[in-house]
């Protein structure tokens, strides 16, 4: 029997001595399918190696049920597999109710089917950390999931972690029915004087009142931030400055702000996740990958409040002397069902972003599909930009955006607003002047946005070798291209309710090779005295005096058509 034992005890060690982290022959061969065409040169993405040590928090005496706190079971979990050189910590079946929970080093946080980690509403809970937000150096409160400096970390399994977001954030009345305004009213908290928007406390209103897109920034010290720690909601899952780390099959929902946050990581990976948040929650953005550097966001769900697949990279001077940029980042097979955009890229892009592969992804109902943005003041550049096989549906305003002028609204709260009709001014391109160029789209369906195709760039700052290839949509308003340079469009269908199909302003290299559109009138429009170079190739135009309006003041023989 002893002979036995030992033989078996042998097995195990053998068996599990490299990895608690082991990919099937099936799940290899796709990985390695992620990596073909991509267009750009692109290292492998490391994945953690986690020891096979494993703990229950139960050992620990977390009680299950969401009555008692197992903040303590986590903590001690954590700290008795660390102490082995690292492991798995397993949260089993059941309703577990904490506070933060701080990963360390070759740690892997397991999660059972049926586990459900909820976060305490108890703010005092969440002590304050210095941290970076909306792009900016401050301080927020602690994140429920947070780790920093680490290496080799994994959050896996098919349980559920819940932010307890609606105790963090304001809401807005015409987001909700009357009877959901009523019940979170008589919850407690208070309402604005105008009676639009429902606060959690006094010391929230205190702290949105003196905020910047969230973040104050006349506040200097940390005891300063404290007056209103409320207001300063925490992502839910905050990664800073880790290396090889995989999120793999839980789902997070309902955060305070930001749902997945990873920032100034290298080596990232998820897959098989889902994010949810409600469709009103502020800033309920779904994962933010900020000045990250190899990196893989793959077979993943979005249903969120805000954007869905947020790149970023800081914002102004903070962003620009942080000198990281987003790079070497692949998107594939994801689907968003709700939010802000499917994929955006900014407006916090001021230490650049290059190297971005998106493809074979869906976006069903976001308020912008493939979403571009930033503004003066952000400096940076984005560069190399591939976007392929990308299906969308149902999208309220447009479906392809690039918008140098982002006011930190919404799209749709964009068009609410109205555009007040001044004419940009041209001013000098310094290290605040955000660039946006070498940007390549193909193979693109939407059915169904309010603009197909939407793209501006700076009068000082042009937006720069765009090509648009095997583009079909269909959209009330067909394509708007403002303060453009080299911008090659080929094989575009575009079925319109209004006209021009395209619209053309102050752009110049444009070269058009194939549009496919419904007869109306005019077809094409060209305006702006910065006009230049414009080539429109078998566009449909059979009579140019009545379907191609060409402003007075565009310089004479810019203009060209051809078969």
């Amino acid at each position: 029997m002893n002979l036995l034992k030992s033989t078996f005890t042998l097995f195990t060690a053998v068996l599990f001595s490299a990895c608690a982290i082991s990919q099937p022959a099936a799940q290899k061969g796709q990985t390695e399918d992620l990596y073909k065409g991509i267009e750009f040169e692109m290292p492998r993405v490391q994945e953690p190696v986690i020891p096979a040590n494993s703990v229950s928090i139960t050992d620990f005496g977390a009680k299950s049920g969401g009555q008692e706190l197992c903040s303590k079971a986590f903590t001690d979990a954590i700290d008795a597999v660390s102490k082995k050189g690292g492991g798995r910590v397993v949260i089993p079946r059941g309703t577990w109710l904490t506070g933060p929970i701080t990963l360390k080093s070759n740690i892997e946080l397991y999660t059972e089917i049926g586990a459900m980690v909820i976060f305490s509403t108890n703010k005092d809970l969440y002590p304050l950390v210095e941290t970076s937000f909306e792009g900016f150096n401050t301080f927020r409160c602690s994140s429920p999931i947070n780790g920093r400096n680490l290496d080799n970390i994994a959050i896996t399994g098919k349980g559920i972690f819940d932010g307890s977001g609606d105790s963090w954030r304001a809401v807005k009345k015409e987001k909700l029915t009357e009877s959901q305004w009523k019940k979170l009213v008589s919850s407690g908290g208070i309402v604005s004087e105008n009676g639009k928007t429902w606060y959690p406390s006094q010391q929230f209103r205190d702290g949105e009142k003196q905020a910047e897109m969230n973040v104050p920034r006349s506040l200097k010290t940390k005891a300063e931030f404290a007056t209103i720690r409320d207001f300063l909601r925490p992502v839910m899952v905050s990664l800073i400055s880790c290396k090889k780390v995989l999120i793999d099959g839980p789902t997070f929902q309902n955060s305070p702000a930001w749902n997945i946050h990873p920032l100034m990581c290298e080596d990232f990976t998820m897959r098989n996740t889902s994010v949810r948040n409600p469709w009103f929650s502020q800033n309920g953005d779904g994962i933010d990958i900020e000045s990250c550097k190899n990196s893989i966001i793959h077979d993943s769900s979005f249903d969120v409040g805000d954007d869905a697949i947020c790149i970023k990279s800081g914002k102004d001077k903070d962003g620009r002397d942080r000198k990281m940029p987003n790079e070497n980042l692949i998107v594939k097979n994801c689907i968003v069902f709700h939010g802000h955009g499917g994929v955006t890229v900014g407006s916090e892009m001021s230490s650049g972003v290059k190297n971005l592969h998106v493809s074979n992804c869906t976006f069903i109902g976001t308020d912008v599909g493939l979403r571009f943005k930033s503004n003066r003041g952000r400096g940076g550049v984005v560069e190399n930009i591939y976007i392929s096989n990308i299906e969308m549906m149902n999208i309220p305003t447009q479906a392809i955006s690039f918008n140098l002028y982002y006011s930190g609204r919404s799209a749709s709260e964009d068009l609410e607003a109205g555009a007040d009709g001044k004419v940009p001014a041209l001013l000098p391109v310094t290290e605040e002047t955000p660039q946006f160029k070498n940007i390549f789209i193909r193979d693109v369906n939407c059915k169904g946005a309010m603009t197909g195709i939407f793209l501006q760039g700076l009068p000082e700052m042009k937006l720069e070798n765009v090509e648009l290839t095997n583009i079909k949509m269909e959209a009330d308003f067909g394509m708007v291209c403002i303060d453009a340079d080299q911008v090659k469009i080929k094989n575009l269908n575009l079925k319109t309710k209004h006209y021009p199909v395209i619209d053309l302003q102050n752009s110049s290299n444009i070269s058009l090779d194939g549009l496919v559109a419904p007869e109306g009138l005019p077809l094409i429009k060209v305006s702006g005295s910065q006009t230049g170079t414009t080539v429109l190739k078998n566009s449909g135009i059979a009579n140019p005096e009545k379907q191609l309006v060409v402003g007075k003041e565009v310089p004479k023989n810019v203009v060209e058509l051809r078969k």
